[in-house]
């Protein structure tokens, strides 16, 4: 992972998590219906944050291990030659020189992200899906002392009742964990450098 332009500082790091067709094409087993909806929303948040944007992919293991074993028999699909393809970032940010954080974990918490952070020590997450990937982070990120906010219109999940769980259980891990929304975050104004 390269590092943000201009190293850490105290603003806010926005995450972008898993933006990638492997979510957002209809065709793909792991299809996201809210995906096609929040894209507009994610890419106002990265024009917004500038230089303080990861995005994040969600890559297969080399060789998966324990639990993952079982876990791609059941999604052997996505695991194919053909399947390839699906774990590019998607439009509008597909051709763009962007910072990206692969990891083979539904959490992208790590000591990258704790790096780009800084000290400012809050992450702003946004992206799919809010039941699985971006929950794992925001708690994992919690539990190792940073300040996480979930955009809420700016994520979607497997549907939209396991999104709304997702939110409520986030929501419980306050002041660790603040729900917000895109309005809310875009008139914070551009993070401090």
């Amino acid at each position: 992972m390269s590092r943000v332009a201009g190293g850490p500082n105290r603003g806010a790091l926005l995450v972008v998590i898993d933006m990638q067709g492997v979510f957002g094409e209809p065709g793909s087993p792991w299809f996201t219906p809210g995906y096609p909806r929040i894209v507009r929303s994610v890419d106002e948040l990265v024009t917004s944050f500038g230089d303080r944007v990861v995005f994040t992919r969600f890559v297969l293991p080399e060789r998966p291990e324990g639990s993952w074993i079982p876990y791609y028999r059941r999604w052997h699909a996505v695991t194919t030659e053909d399947a390839r393809s699906l774990f590019d970032l998607t439009e509008p940010w597909a051709r763009m020189r962007l910072q990206t954080l692969d990891k083979h974990t539904f959490s992208k918490w790590g000591p990258e992200l704790k790096a780009e952070a800084g000290p400012g020590r809050t992450l702003v997450l946004c992206g799919v899906s809010t039941d699985c990937c971006v929950i794992s982070t925001a708690v994992a990120a919690a539990d190792a002392g940073m300040f996480v906010r979930i955009v809420s219109d700016a994520c979607a999940g497997v549907d939209e009742a396991a999104h709304e769980a997702a939110l409520r259980v986030a929501s419980g891990y306050a002041p660790q964990i603040e729900v917000t929304t895109v309005a809310e975050e875009l008139a914070r104004g551009v993070p401090a450098a």
